[in-house]
């Protein structure tokens, strides 16, 4: 299997268990679970979280590439190969992929994001010897062949359509770009119509030769399972492919990133006739890694992050100018954005801008009041927790958290992160993050003497 970019190399199987390396297990959610993460032979790591409780399993396999890796003739290239791994193997037909999992009443997908691509199936815990069998088969044997390249190359321009379809989504890429420019970070994950079309089986190929080599992956499975059992499952499924050498290869570390041109002031409008203006109004965040995520994670559910936060509020409850208002955060290995999303009618568009502006103001300059922060303390720790009551988000936890710090920091240690948030702390990143000119970006219906007066928003 080197033509697919795995190495081999022959040892014995008391060589390849004699470099496995298992770490101490802490504890999972609440204290119930138990998360352990063995090192196999050739770098690859497998994280589990044991939950006895439950009847399913998630097993999900992560790679260390996403669209930040691909140069400008390769945009779209990572998303593509996501499309491709479903497509067949050297054992199975994309048929019998989709059918195996169908045959137990499990589900399986995948998606690819900036920074980390991931591919999973949730099945009963008994059916998961045959989930790990198959994701390991499609991330060890994908064939890519320009037949199916070329036929999935329609799937994937139907995809950028819909999308381009749904200016609430779009809105959001074309905001990466006014933040970004024309950098990895902000180009579409999905690609474009051009570089897509530009792309072949070759560069796709070599593209999934240097980036899913076993050291870039990391093998992630929450639920009622096993992990020595887990262990030597996925020890099987990718030493049949000779997927993994015999020498006690280092895993890739955690991606640290390149410094990405960030900039403010910057007003990005694309007209369309849809029947609401779509609006993000932003600046620079944190880094993932950046201590004070954590005082930005409140300062996030205050303004914009359930219906009793300030952006809520003001706009939709007091004066009914969107039905859909939020605030966000997406943190990258080296920066971050913070967002403010609104939907509502192109004549409202200037009202509703002017609206979060101040309140972005307000609060960079006065902060939140205590009760604010209490409330979004608590709000915070238990959707931690209730976003995490199933073995699919627990799987994405665990696996998120390898490949992006390393490290497991079990939910208990997170709560008393977001506990231990103060006022001053809130205030303090809210000068900091809400003090910087905003960017901006718009998708509508809006005429040319409207379009001028958005740049007053960001003045």
């Amino acid at each position: 299997m080197t033509s697919r970019g795995f190495k081999v190399t022959a040892r014995s199987s008391s060589e390849a268990r004699a470099v496995a390396r298992t770490q101490t297990p802490i504890k999972g959610v609440n204290g119930i679970g138990t998360v352990r993460k063995t090192t196999l032979p050739g770098g690859l790591r497998v994280v589990t979280e044991t939950l006895p409780s439950v009847r399913s399993a998630t097993f999900g396999i992560w790679a260390h590439v996403g669209s930040r890796d691909e140069t400008p003739s390769l945009n779209g290239a990572t998303h593509y190969l996501e499309h491709l791994l479903f497509k067949g193997t050297q054992r199975r037909s994309a048929l019998d992929i989709s059918s195996a999992i169908d045959a137990v009443g499990g589900e399986m997908n995948a998606f690819t994001a900036k920074e980390y691509t991931c591919y999973y199936a949730r099945v009963l815990d008994t059916d998961l010897p045959l989930a790990i069998d198959v994701v390991c088969d499609m991330l060890t044997g994908s064939r890519i062949l320009e037949e199916d390249v070329n036929i999935e190359r329609g799937a994937i321009l139907e995809e950028i359509a819909m999308t381009e379809d749904d200016p609430g989504d779009c809105v959001h890429d074309l905001f990466a770009h006014t933040m970004f420019g024309d950098n990895a970070l902000g180009r579409p994950v999905l690609g474009t119509v051009d570089t897509v079309n530009a792309l072949t089986a070759d560069r796709i190929r070599r593209f999934y030769k240097k980036h899913y080599d076993p050291t870039h992956l990391v093998v992630a499975c929450a639920g009622n399972i096993d992990h020595n059992k887990v262990v030597r499952q996925v020890r099987a499924a990718f030493e049949k492919a000779g997927a993994l050498s015999g020498t006690d290869s280092v895993p890739l570390a955690p991606r640290d990133g390149r410094r990405a041109i960030r900039t403010t002031g910057r007003v990005e409008l694309l007209g369309r006739k849809t029947e609401q203006a779509h609006v993000v109004l932003g600046m620079p965040g944190l880094a993932r890694t950046d201590d004070r995520r954590w005082a930005l994670g409140v300062l996030n559910t205050a303004l914009g992050g359930g219906m009793s936060s300030r952006l809520f509020q003001e706009v939709r409850e007091k004066r009914g100018l969107a039905y859909s208002v939020y605030s966000y955060t997406s943190g990258f290995a080296d920066c971050g954005l913070f967002g403010v999303y609104a939907g509502c009618r192109p004549s409202q568009v200037h009202d509703v801008l002017k609206i979060c502006r101040d309140e972005l103001d307000q609060v960079a300059e006065q902060g939140l009041s205590d009760d604010e922060i209490e409330r979004a303390i608590g709000q915070l720790r238990g959707s931690t927790v209730l976003g995490l009551e199933d073995t699919g988000a627990l799987m994405n936890r665990i696996g998120k958290s390898e490949l992006c710090w390393g490290d497991q920091m079990s939910v208990d240690d997170m709560l008393a992160r977001i506990a231990a948030v103060t006022p001053d702390d809130v205030r303090a990143v809210a000068r900091e993050i809400l003090g910087q000119r905003p960017s901006l970006s718009v998708i509508g219906p809006l005429k040319d003497k409207q379009a001028s007066r958005l740049h007053e928003a960001v003045a």
